[in-house]
């Protein structure tokens, strides 16, 4: 489906691949420059479900509040889900406080994907809808310039199949849509970049396998109660978790959910295959104790599943001519390297500069690395820890990672760190940055 712009007619286009998170806060930071955003999304509709991402740190909690959305995602926030880990007789033996994963706001990731989807086609004050439903498949104004009418237009069940760069745009065709031509082209689309493969070389030329899977679904709503809190359970190089979260205990079905980190070399398999993946879930984890084949075997029950390498992304340039990367895609870290707010802080300094340029998008792209990149990367090094964080390769370093969560100080000067590393870059004001 698509819907079309009305109120930016005039100024420069640009697509946008990736409907997450980092594409529609670029969209809505761009069409307020007067730019004529496009979003392409691979996905039917906005996705479902999730996994809980979180912002820390003034400078996304800045970014949040300049784009008027900070309120509205504090209503959606899910308080923060503290874990306990436990051993096999569900002793605990360490906890992690709810402010370690769940940073200042925390809140689910379909939820963040709405609110910036419907910002970006109304602007503040004009949100459509207060819960966390499939808002994707609303019905929304037609063409024609009346009040309320979207601006910014959506295509989503598409992908971009070619980028042809010329001297004064991109020509793009795609897997359905007729073949058009941008002024520019944004990949805001993950690790797994489209626009990246594309414009830039083969993923495995930027993308680093970190020894680590990650994987979640939802329980099956016949599944064995696991309890309101969250419980953890670690082996060497293994990790698994079930629980429930407040904020979906009142969804019909909601039984809970499942998360695991394993430790592995690099899996070959396709990411479309669902089915090969649940059986790598369910035999990295055969011979587990206390439940976890118990756990792991849900897996063949789930309707959605989130599965992939931790990885890191890293891009010698994250632009070439009239194309730029965004977020995962330019600097992803899969988890622990604060990808989020990232994506955010980056939509809003890439649409500032090239709005600062004055349409020269060399100089806004270069200027957009200039001042993200040392930001970003130190970002990013939490995405490498992450996976020996969570299950660590031997007994011993299980011990030594529970005896630091059981140190107060410890746990202290860790959430210092990571409020140090996401307040590590300077905001500029940009023209529109107060306008409504």
């Amino acid at each position: 489906m698509a819907y079309e712009t009305t109120c930016t007619v005039g100024g420069p286009t640009v697509l946008i691949s990736g409907a997450s998170v980092a594409g529609p806060a670029v969209a809505y930071w761009l069409r307020r420059y007067g730019y004529r955003p496009t979003v392409i999304e691979m996905a039917p509709a906005l996705r479902g479900g999730g996994f809980a991402v979180d912002f820390r740190g003034g400078a996304s909690l800045t970014v949040l509040e300049r784009m008027g959305v900070l309120d509205e995602i504090r209503r959606h926030r899910t308080g923060g889900s503290p874990m306990s880990f436990i051993d096999e007789r569900e002793r605990e033996i360490a906890a992690l406080p709810p402010e370690f994963a769940g940073g200042e706001v925390e809140l689910l990731r379909s939820d963040l994907s709405h609110i910036l989807y419907e910002h970006s086609l109304y602007g503040h004050g004009h949100g459509r809808a207060d819960g966390p439903e499939d808002r994707a498949t609303e019905p929304l104004p037609e063409k024609g310039g009346e009040a309320g009418a979207p601006l910014v237009e959506y295509v989503f069940g598409d992908s971009i199949a070619s980028l042809t760069e010329m001297a004064d745009g991109v020509h793009v065709t795609f897997e359905r849509e007729a073949p058009r031509t941008f002024d520019l082209v944004i990949g805001a689309d993950g690790l797994h970049s489209t626009v990246r493969r594309l414009a830039f070389g083969p993923e495995e030329e930027f993308v680093s396998h970190l020894g680590y899977y990650i994987a979640g679904w939802d329980l099956p709503a016949e599944s064995r109660d696991f309890g309101s809190r969250p419980v953890g359970y670690n082996e060497p190089g293994r990790f698994i978790s079930a629980g429930r979260t407040a904020r979906r205990a009142d969804e019909p079905g909601y039984a809970g959910e499942t998360f695991c980190v394993f430790a592995s070399d690099e899996l070959t398999y396709d990411r479309r295959d669902t089915e090969r993946q649940k059986k790598l879930i369910a035999r990295a984890y055969e011979g587990g104790g206390w439940r976890t084949e118990e756990l792991a075997q849900t897996v063949w029950g789930a309707d959605g599943l989130y599965f992939d390498s931790i990885s890191r992304v890293d891009v010698p340039r994250w632009s070439t001519g009239r194309i730029a990367l965004l977020g995962d895609a330019a600097y992803g870290a899969t988890v622990g390297g604060m990808g989020t707010g990232s994506a955010v802080v980056g939509a809003y300094v890439l649409a500032g500069e090239l709005a600062a340029a004055g349409g020269d998008h060399g100089r806004a792209f270069a200027r957009y690395e200039e001042l993200l990149r040392p930001f970003v990367t130190q970002c990013q090094e939490g995405g490498r820890r992450a996976g020996e964080f969570l299950a660590p390769p031997t007994q011993e370093a299980i011990d030594a990672r529970n005896a630091l969560l059981n140190d107060p100080q410890a746990v202290a000067a860790m959430l210092q760190e990571g409020e140090d590393i996401s307040a590590a870059v300077e905001l500029r004001t940009y023209g529109a940055d107060e306008r409504g």
